[in-house]
């Protein structure tokens, strides 16, 4: 059965260059750096940096793979329709369904982020309450137009990645002794511990930290395909956030722990703040929480463009309820993006009543399904490349093919592998097994029961002639 993958005419091209750019960019930079590195430098040591700079080239390189097959054929559903177009249907059923699942979960979860930041401010106000208002807000957003989610997304990204220049002036003044008074040291690259005080080993055990704190920026892709000229938006995306993802990651954590010795960094409080205040700069704390909390409102907004895009697409394919691919006449998928803020709104009220049982379930579920969706974007490319030269659109080369994605799929590959001898990771990696088995069972029900092949059926044809 053929499957639709070109532009759907019902979905507006109202994003413009400047709003996918500052997507790609922006989607990278959020609590995972602000906060998640000081875990990262407390396992590694000064030496952070370098895994950092690993795990960057990891993701910018998937990019460079997603960005050629999005060059060669632009699609709604991203590497999804290209998981089916490698793999066949069952391929695009579970990669869909499963970057669904982690969009879903990450919304409700920065709901609650969201939420305890505010609360902090306003300690009346219950965190569920305030988690909800924010959902209530970035889904009024999101239905008003995708020209409404671009231009909000710009803006907060905007004002992410301007926090994180100013970092690294200020940092940078204070580590090349530019700053008055300044007491960096490059000793303190060696002088605590030594370079590696847990082994070499763990630059490579900090990966799998760190690549959860990347993730975001295959999004550029699937709203490239609401834009204008998607290869060029595309090409353009990949090739700027490329290199922008190694200077503010590597950078960053390489003023940090130069600034200061690294045991002086405490796990779960931000290292930007602590090194601001080691700087002496004046209410730095109060304001990196305002940049957090616009990072998480931001997440919030990509992640409900996300799912609802995802749930479109899997509905015009007859993997969903079809009735979830209307839109409205400005082009968005109202149901798409009410059904998954629903899903949001569920996982604040689970937050609420069990947060230490079925949410942490769903947040450690949902965490390693980012790893298996990059290998099916690498094993994709593998398989598709011979068909783009066929066809003469490789406009967009991966480099070193086929010898450096192989190389990057074996790196994921190592990534899982070395989750299941790592006891802190095993549980995530188990329960993402299971959420994978629950998907998996899910497709098998709907390819059985004769009624929902018909829907299939019926919806893939009306798609087609949309």
């Amino acid at each position: 059965m053929p499957i639709q993958t070109e532009h759907d005419p019902r979905l507006k091209r109202a994003l413009k260059t400047r709003h996918i750019s500052m997507l790609a960019l922006g989607g990278v930079i959020g609590a995972g750096l602000f906060v998640g590195s000081s875990a990262v430098i407390a396992s590694t040591g000064p030496g952070a940096f370098i895994t950092y700079a690993i795990t960057g080239v990891i993701v910018a390189l998937v990019m460079r793979m997603l960005g050629e097959m999005a060059a060669a054929h632009p699609a709604k559903g991203s590497f999804v329709d290209y998981a089916r177009m490698a793999f066949g249907r069952p391929a695009g059923y579970m990669t869909g369904w499963l970057y669904w699942y982690f969009w879903v979960i990450v919304v409700g979860f920065e709901a609650v982020v969201g939420g305890q930041i505010i609360n902090a401010w306003l300690p009346d106000i219950p965190v569920w309450v305030i988690a909800l208002g924010l959902m209530v807000g970035m889904t009024l957003l999101n239905l008003l137009s995708v020209h409404s989610f671009g231009e909000a997304e710009y803006w907060f990204a905007g004002v992410k990645v301007a926090a994180i220049v100013v970092f690294l002036v200020v940092t940078g003044l204070y580590v090349f002794g530019l700053w008055p008074e300044s007491k960096a040291s490059f000793a303190n690259l060696t002088a605590h511990g030594g370079f590696l005080p847990h082994g070499i080993g763990s630059l490579f055990t900090g990966v799998v930290v760190v690549i959860f704190s990347m993730t975001g920026v295959e999004v550029a892709t699937l709203a490239a395909a609401e834009s204008q000229d998607p290869s060029r938006n595309i090409r353009k995306a990949v090739n700027t956030v490329m290199l922008r993802i190694l200077v503010f990651f590597v950078l960053a954590t390489f003023f940090i722990v130069v600034a200061q010795p690294w045991t002086d960094l405490v796990p779960g409080k931000s290292p930007f703040v602590t090194t601001l205040d080691h700087i002496g700069i004046p209410g730095a704390g109060d304001m990196l929480t305002i940049v957090i909390l616009v990072a998480v409102l931001s997440v919030l907004n990509a992640g409900l463009y996300t799912s609802s895009r995802l749930l479109y697409v899997l509905a015009s394919n007859g993997e969903a309820p079809r009735w979830i691919a209307g839109v409205s006449k400005k082009g968005v998928p109202v149901r798409g993006v009410i059904a998954s803020t629903l899903v949001g709104y569920g996982c604040v009220v689970i937050a609420a009543l069990w947060p230490d049982t079925v949410f942490q379930f769903l947040i450690n579920s949902s965490g390693t399904v980012f790893l298996f969706v990059y290998l099916m974007i690498c094993l994709s490319q593998l398989k598709l490349r011979r068909r783009w030269v066929a066809e003469g659109n490789l406009k967009f080369a991966m480099w070193g093919h086929p010898w450096l994605p192989l190389l990057v799929t074996a790196s994921i590959i190592a990534v899982l592998v070395s989750m299941a001898f790592d006891p802190s990771m095993q549980v995530s990696l188990l329960q993402c097994l299971i959420a994978i088995v629950a998907i998996g069972a899910s497709y098998l029900v709907l390819r059985l029961s004769p009624a929902r092949r018909q829907e299939g059926e019926t919806a893939t044809r009306l798609t087609e002639s949309a």
